[in-house]
């Protein structure tokens, strides 16, 4: 059986155990309905031009996964968390929830699952104004996870309110399921005048083949400020198809600092909508991948008022047979008076045989505006390289030098000091040399 046939018949099966009301019964319908005609993509649609999903598309997934708990070891995962500072935790294991590994809480905030905003009546106001709204229902893989939502992180900051701590969010495969597809869906408000910093990971335990399509929704009301962190460091045998979408208020600051290291296949949706006056938008990336690995960035930032700021920087280091891709586009629309954008995406080709493809967009409707952009594809600069062997570095060390250097711009931006160091040292491992940075 196709995977588009096994969906649609899971699809009917998911509709009749899920209990929920009318209203989200529908726009699960709807959701389904528009992937239903559509399908998944191709290569002929432009925005999936240089990504193929011919290899990610032939298992045989297993769609809805088991509601029962699935058990984990405590020393097998451990090392996935911050545990170098305290944070509230939101654990999946297998698309469930797990209460023993995480840390949430309703004190003063809501920091839980999205089952239990589904389900009980006091969030129901909170889930039907939110629950969404700001996806863009063009995107196949968007629906799709509408289509089986059902669980993830519900994160609600009331106005006020800076969280003392970061929330990790992290789900876990254990390689139960030979061929598993999970569908996390995240909805996280940010309140007036509130600071929130969050931290996601997919982390696959053992090589089982694995697709996570995940959906995140992020509502930033006015002065509202989140530092939001993907760690994308997943096994060779895990595939992730990750749409965030971003709603932002006046005054609002919100940044997205994706780091790609791993897995077989990666596409990052990010989509940033500025619905007010003097919004910052923040988008960082790192990408260090090797083998046949690949990576596909495609952004949007979409300006609709006056005296906006959006800076967008994407760094890339590609070596063996490994791929990237980067589509970044931004809109400002004929109101946006007064909008400063910056877009900039530097790759570089470690090896002959690394291909990127990047492709950098501008729409721009306004006439009083300051809007940039560029992009650079090179290789390491060998006199640079000769310099430093020159005074005593070893070969490979001054290559790793000259490669973290390359990428430290982005990793600057990371404000949780013990995520820093963690980052750090994922790019020592995947260069094969300690940096001997105190970070």
């Amino acid at each position: 059986m196709e995977l588009k046939e096994k969906i649609l018949s899971s699809f009917l099966a998911f509709e009749n155990s899920s209990k929920t009301d009318a209203n989200f019964h529908q726009i699960r319908s709807e959701a389904f309905n528009a992937f239903e005609q559509h399908g998944f993509p191709s290569k002929k649609e432009e925005d999936w031009r240089y990504t193929s999903l011919r290899d990610v598309l032939k298992p045989d997934y297993k769609i809805l996964p088991s509601n029962a708990d699935s058990t984990i070891d405590i020393n097998e995962v451990k090392k996935y968390f911050i545990h170098e500072i305290d944070t509230y935790k939101l654990v999946f294991v297998n698309g469930v929830y797990n209460s023993l590994l995480s840390n949430a809480t309703h004190e003063g905030m809501d920091i839980c699952v999205m089952s239990s905003a589904f389900s009980k009546p006091k969030y129901k106001m909170i889930v039907d104004f939110y629950f969404n709204k700001i996806i863009n229902k063009s995107l196949h893989f968007a629906n799709l996870n509408t289509s089986f939502a059902k669980e993830g992180a519900f994160i609600n900051i009331p106005k006020n309110c800076i969280v003392s701590k970061p929330i990790e969010i992290i789900y876990f495969n254990t390689g139960d399921d030979a061929e598993l597809m999970l569908q996390p869906r995240n909805l996280i408000i940010v309140g007036e005048n509130s600071h929130v910093q969050i931290i996601e990971r997919h982390q696959s335990v053992k090589q089982n083949t694995v697709l996570t399509n995940t959906v995140t929704e992020i509502f930033a009301h006015k002065r509202g400020i989140a530092d939001y962190y993907k760690i994308q460091n997943d096994l060779d045998s895990a595939s992730l198809i990750d749409n965030t979408f971003i709603s932002q208020q006046k005054e609002s600051v919100v940044s997205v600092n994706t780091f790609s290291f791993g897995g077989k296949f990666t596409r990052n949706n990010l989509e940033f909508y500025q619905e007010d006056e003097r919004i910052t938008s923040n988008l960082n990336g790192f990408t260090l991948i090797g083998t046949e690995q690949f990576v596909d960035h495609h952004t949007l930032v979409h300006h609709k008022k006056p005296n906006c700021e959006s800076h967008e920087n994407y760094k890339g280091l590609f070596s063996d047979a490994s791929t990237g891709v980067f589509n970044g586009k931004i809109i400002v629309n004929k109101e946006a008076q007064k909008t400063n954008a910056f877009q900039q995406n530097n790759n570089m080709l470690i090896d002959d045989t690394a291909t990127i493809n990047t492709k950098p967009q501008l729409e721009i409707f306004a006439d009083d505006v300051k809007c940039s952009h560029g992009c650079t594809i090179g290789q390491l600069d060998e006199k640079a390289l000769f310099y430093l062997r020159s005074r005593g570095i070893p070969e490979k060390e001054a290559r790793a030098l000259m490669l973290f250097a390359f990428g430290n711009e982005v990793i600057e931006k990371i404000k949780i000091p013990a995520l820093k160091e963690r980052i750090t040292n994922i790019i020592a491992r995947k260069l094969h040399v300690d940096l001997g940075m105190d970070l």
